[in-house]
């Protein structure tokens, strides 16, 4: 599955723990991302400021659904279902 253009699910429902630029103590579980545009696409993509778990992420119809608001909430399911 290839990642559905102006979604940026992975960029607000996800924690991400590691810092990013403006974002030093990375970003909480359903906070949208610093770098998220407003059509939502990523202001880092293919910078090396980019973390690498971002980088990583391959979209999944079960992580990612049929459309953004399902990617959400499943997004959101799994950062609960992982939180250490």
């Amino acid at each position: 599955m290839n990642c559905r253009e102006g979604c940026g699910a992975c960029c607000i429902a996800p924690s991400i723990s590691t810092p990013l630029p403006g974002m030093p103590n990375g970003k909480p579980a359903g906070e949208r991302c610093l770098h998220l545009s407003v059509d939502y696409l990523c202001g880092l993509f293919g910078q090396p400021e980019r973390p690498a778990v971002c980088g990583d992420f391959k979209a999944d119809i079960e992580v990612c659904g049929s459309n953004r608001e399902e990617a959400i909430n499943l997004i959101g399911w799994w950062e609960q279902m992982t939180a250490a």
